[in-house]
């Protein structure tokens, strides 16, 4: 019997993967030094303890933009997070980058949101304004260097300095810092891919949700940019599907956008690493832009299917009405836990010895799962 070994994995990684890409064995290491295991790379064993860690799961019943308990076939934060990591796996095994670091950063993106979506993100991040705010991000990184418990040795998961920077430098409309990571550096290119990997996953599923939905029909989609040279094909004989708007027309729509933005970033990031002359890390982590990119056409494209999302499907009175619902739990929950922190569990009251009370009635509401935090409010007296 033939065993591949870690020192393997890494020789080829070495052998195949392109100069800028990110190798396990360069890896800048962890905060508490382990010794390596001798089948799996850092990145392999990175990505395993994210999917057995309990804040994983606890996606599963985590708003994308449907509850959960809505319908079987819309996406959870769980799905959306697996849809990330294979659009992700893709990209950097056509770019030849490192699969398994951008899988980790992938799978890792989101286990700091809190319930019913990016409501329940707002709504904390109103509550903390005086202490800093909360943010998604940050808040991953916390799961993994403080609040999961899985090892008498240390805190949190251990992960490598390379994820990490993967949660921190996750695009974000407010530019987060560190003191672990030095602000004027760019991410690995599997980290920055992550993050346009995660906008063509909810673009596309959240179509395809909106669609089965009903809050949005295909006569509403047919005048977006990005499609319109498909029209014809879309609603014609070409596709197999003339006459058709069911679920094999909204399948058939949902893989050709899939398949027409990630082969889009494919292109328009290899012209760029070309014409920045990147060689190594170091010349794409001091590069002017980002690699990782859509064209200048799919760019505008992308933008006007987004703001269609934004207007017509999150900005829907059924979808706010539901916000507003979120809004008014997860208040309900900090206020009452301000109150008395003793409702709490135990382990979160152990932590208010050394953290301030806000941060951790945040810790404890952003890890509920959507059901379980209805049910602590419906037990609120």
């Amino acid at each position: 019997m033939i065993l591949i070994s870690r020192a393997d994995i890494e020789l080829r990684e070495r052998e195949v993967l392109a100069p800028y890409a990110t190798l396990s064995f360069d890896s800048r290491g962890r905060i508490y030094p382990q010794t390596e295991h001798p089948l799996r790379t850092v990145f392999q064993r990175d990505r395993d303890r994210i999917v057995h860690s309990t804040a994983f799961r606890r996606m599963e019943y985590k708003t994308q933009v449907f509850l959960p308990h809505e319908g079987d076939h819309f996406r959870t934060r769980l799905t959306h997070t697996i849809e990330v990591a294979q659009i992700s796996r893709t990209l950097a095994r056509n770019l030849c980058l490192n699969e398994d670091l951008i899988e980790a950063v992938a799978l890792v993106h989101d286990v700091g949101h809190t319930p019913f979506g990016h409501s329940g993100e707002d709504i904390l991040n109103e509550l903390l304004a005086d202490s800093g705010g909360f943010n998604h991000n940050l808040q991953s990184l916390r799961v993994v260097d403080v609040l999961e418990q899985r090892y008498p040795e240390h805190p949190g998961l251990n992960l490598s300095y390379e994820v990490r920077e993967g949660i921190v430098k996750h695009e974000t409309s407010v530019p987060l810092t560190h003191p672990d990571f030095d602000p004027k550096q760019r991410p690995s290119l599997e980290a920055s891919l992550v993050d346009i990997a995660d906008e063509i996953a909810y673009n596309a599923h959240d179509i395809d949700d909106g669609l089965r939905s009903g809050l949005i029909t295909f006569d509403d989609i047919t005048g977006l940019s990005i499609w319109a040279d498909q029209c014809d094909l879309l609603l014609g004989d070409e596709s197999g599907l003339a006459g058709s708007a069911g679920d094999q027309t909204r399948y058939w729509l949902v893989r050709w956008l899939i398949d027409r933005m990630t082969t889009d970033v494919l292109i328009e990031t290899q012209r760029r690493i070309d014409a920045y002359g990147i060689v190594d890390i170091d010349s794409l982590r001091t590069a002017p832009e980002r690699m990782s990119a859509y064209s200048e056409e799919l760019s505008t494209q992308v933008k006007e299917l987004k703001e269609f999302l934004r207007d017509r499907l999150y900005h829907h009175p059924r979808l706010l009405e539901r916000a507003e619902r979120a809004k008014k739990v997860v208040r309900a929950l900090f206020q009452r836990f301000m109150e008395d922190p003793s409702l709490m569990p135990e382990r979160f009251q152990k932590m208010l010895l050394a953290e301030k009370k806000e941060t951790v009635i945040a810790d404890y509401i952003a890890g509920m799962t959507d059901r379980y935090a209805e049910r602590v409010y419906g037990g609120l007296s």
